[in-house]
């Protein structure tokens, strides 16, 4: 029997995410799948380690007996490093983040990411790791992150394709890996389907400005802006998304701060 190659999942939406689980669910076919991801969400939380707090473990049976997963109350970063720090008997081949509720492109948001942060972690162990993110149409946003990712609508199908991508680029990136220290940060259009083609991308400009509104003196709360869009190349990756395609952009950190010659 051919050993199946194994992929560490995790994601910032938590656990009960039904982005991840599709996400298992598409992988299961062609992977040895391990989970271990936040007991509740941590979005907008970037690469945060937990480090004035002890953080739990524990086993998680929802995705069946072939999978292995854990619930930590964590951060994604936290995660991935207790994963392959602590849990895992053996080393993964590769380390997937995602089925990220919402897009992630833009250099701003590839920064403060959790989903993103998860497979920073794994590519700084020196695995392949990828980073995938869905972009739910503005009408269905609220629904789908009220419900994790529950909804009865076209947009299922969406979902589908996009798993099923992700799992044929997980095998196709085990084949040929990124340098170590780099991963691929993936977003999927709103209308992903089996032919929708990838194009390679990077992270687009943006100026985000205040994300945070005075509800009471001297109390704010988060709300999100679209910004203004600095940008507007067609190879960055929030113009590619916005035209149909799925965005593929290399997050080199091998290469960070080093001279070009």
């Amino acid at each position: 029997m051919i050993k199946q190659p194994h992929v560490l999942v995790t994601n910032d939406d938590g656990i009960d995410s039904h982005f991840l689980y599709k996400l298992v669910q598409a992988l299961s076919g062609q992977f040895k799948v391990s989970v271990a991801a936040p007991t509740y969400e941590q979005s907008w939380i970037g690469r945060a380690v937990s480090r004035h707090k002890e953080v739990s473990v524990a086993v998680d049976s929802r995705f069946g007996a072939e999978v292995d997963a854990w619930s930590i109350n964590g951060t994604p970063t936290d995660c991935v490093n207790i994963a392959l720090g602590n849990l895992l008997n053996t080393r993964p081949d590769i380390v997937v983040s995602g089925i990220n509720i919402g897009y992630n492109t833009t250099e701003t948001l590839v920064l403060s990411s959790g989903t993103i942060a998860g497979a920073i972690e794994g590519a700084l162990w020196g695995i392949p790791a990828i980073a995938f993110s869905q972009c739910v149409p503005r009408e269905l946003f609220a629904a789908v992150t009220e419900s994790k990712g529950r909804i009865d609508s076209d947009f299922s199908s969406t979902l589908d394709s996009a798993a099923n991508h992700a799992s044929r680029i997980s095998i196709e990136t085990l084949k040929s890996p990124p340098a170590k220290g780099a991963l691929f940060n993936i977003n999927f259009p709103a209308n992903t389907q089996t032919d929708t083609i990838i194009r390679d991308t990077y992270p687009a400009k943006i100026q985000l400005g205040s994300l945070y509104q005075e509800v009471a003196p001297g109390k704010y709360r988060f709300r999100f802006t679209e910004g203004i869009m600095l940008d507007t190349d067609e190879r960055s990756d929030r113009m590619t998304l916005d035209a149909g395609f799925i965005s593929r952009s290399l997050l080199d950190f091998s290469r960070a701060g080093r001279p070009s010659s």
